[in-house]
């Protein structure tokens, strides 16, 4: 008597079910990406990320690019056009022409622990639907970006052993439930895999692509790194950090508000700053030519300057 056909998931452990499940989820979104330009062909990934056309992939796939053809896991393909690229976080948005697969979930990269499951899909080396395991490695890394003269830390750039190639970048990186947490964007060594960050801050860098096509930043000057507070700060605070200056920019608003080498910066618009990101997320649009009042503590004392920050001018991509 023969037996029901089994179901191919009945054969997978666990692990396999779940990898297996993901991708089945997400790799009809991601789209292998072939640009021409001035600097010949190009190709990456991207993501489907809302129901009318709008994918997500890096700032480094799309170069100076204005479009290309997106192809799909189904075999079909789409033109498309690149609305906005931002060097500086490394994210850029295309939008396709006609229908495309059903947009992915982006879900909040903060909430993701060492040690947690990730799948990475994408079309490393030409090979299109390529998917890859493995675990978050690291958190909080970061990742130098330019634009023109102007360069910045993309912080809280998660670090994973999912093997990536030339041609991942802009993939998707998911977590167990299918839900996209990172960009991957970069192949930092052997077993060692890099992605930019889905949360609140690359949230608004995103919306900001689709509504306007560029990113509008505020620029303080400061070039700082993260320290730890004296014993009386931190009983004083609560704050176990902040960012110590390690330099700044010449006749930048920092200098001329009177910030200096080795202040060490407790808050920002009265948020407590205990990261880079804490006060990079307030550079944005609404920051430009309005009163900042930053704390910094300097020789033991508690010192308040008023900064107005001016905008960050990058060269065209």
């Amino acid at each position: 008597m023969a037996g029901n056909p089994q179901d191919p998931f009945d054969a997978l452990d666990g692990y396999s079910r779940t990898v297996a499940e993901v991708a089945r989820t997400i790799m009809p979104s991601v789209a292998s990406l072939h640009l021409a330009g001035e600097r010949g062909e190009g190709t990456g990934s991207a993501v489907v990320f809302t129901e009318d056309g709008f994918l997500l992939t890096n700032a480094h796939v799309v170069g100076a690019a204005d479009g290309g053809t997106a192809r799909f896991a189904d075999g079909s393909d789409a033109p498309f056009s690149v609305v906005g690229a931002d060097p500086l976080s490394d994210l850029a948005v295309v939008r396709a022409v006609g229908e495309t697969p059903p947009p992915v979930q982006l879900g909040d990269s903060d909430r993701l622990v060492v040690g947690q499951l990730v799948v990475a899909v994408g079309n490393p080396l030409g090979l299109a639907g390529s998917v890859t395991a493995g675990v978050i490695s690291g958190l909080g890394r970061s990742l130098p970006a330019r634009s023109g003269q102007a360069a910045r830390i993309i912080e809280d750039v998660i670090q994973t052993d999912a093997a990536l190639n030339p041609g991942n970048s802009g993939g998707a990186l998911a977590d167990s439930r299918g839900v996209v947490v990172g960009v991957n964007t970069a192949v930092a060594g052997v077993g060692l895999g890099l992605a930019i960050p889905i949360n609140a801050t690359t949230r608004r860098i995103i919306d900001s692509l689709v509504r306007h096509g560029r990113v509008r930043r505020a620029y303080l000057g400061l070039v700082t790194t993260p320290a730890p507070l004296p014993d009386e700060l931190v009983e004083r605070t609560g704050q176990q950090t902040g960012l110590r200056v390690v330099d700044v920019v010449r006749r930048s608003p920092a200098e001329r508000a009177g910030l200096h080498r080795g202040d060490l910066v407790l808050t920002a618009g009265g948020n407590p700053v205990r990261d880079a990101q804490g006060l990079q997320r307030l550079m944005f649009a609404e920051a430009i030519g309005r009163p900042l009042q930053i704390t910094v503590t300097r020789n033991g004392a508690l010192v308040d300057v008023i900064t107005e920050p001016v905008e960050l001018l990058d060269s065209p991509r």
